[in-house]
């Protein structure tokens, strides 16, 4: 996906790094090392909804019986993350966030055969720290 490049909010100089489309700082932590939060734009999150196909339930019926991985599944919910991902890294990127501290992932039922993945964190804009300081 393509993203305009954030500028930040008004008023704080040009968000560090220099922002290429689509680049954005992530971590679960509070903090990034090397960089400080010089402004925090507030909550961010992507979400995606997935339902359960017929065939991938009738082998993984199967598979069940013998063990083993199930790497339809597994694939599926690789791909439904990184797609949460990418829409909360857009929100961020709206917001003119340069980085996403304190990122968390849930998941729940909606209904009978599918599932939701949330990602949420918080919108930041972080400039580097200056050796000595």
């Amino acid at each position: 996906m393509n993203y305009p490049a954030p500028m930040g909010p008004p008023g704080y100089p040009q968000p560090y790094p220099p922002a290429q489309p689509g680049a954005m700082l992530m971590s679960s932590s509070d903090e990034l090392p090397g960089f400080r939060i010089v402004h925090t734009l507030g909550l961010v999150r992507g979400n995606t909804v997935r339902a359960r196909n017929f065939g991938v339930d009738f082998l993984a019926g199967l598979k069940s019986m013998v063990g083993g991985e199930i790497r339809d599944y597994t694939q599926m919910l690789a791909q439904s993350r990184e797609q949460s991902i990418d829409r909360m890294r857009a929100e961020a990127l709206q917001l003119g966030a340069n980085a996403i501290v304190s990122i968390r992932f849930t998941t729940s039922t909606v209904m009978q055969g599918a599932a939701e993945i949330l990602v949420y964190g918080t919108g930041v804009v972080v400039q580097p720290l200056q050796p000595g300081g």
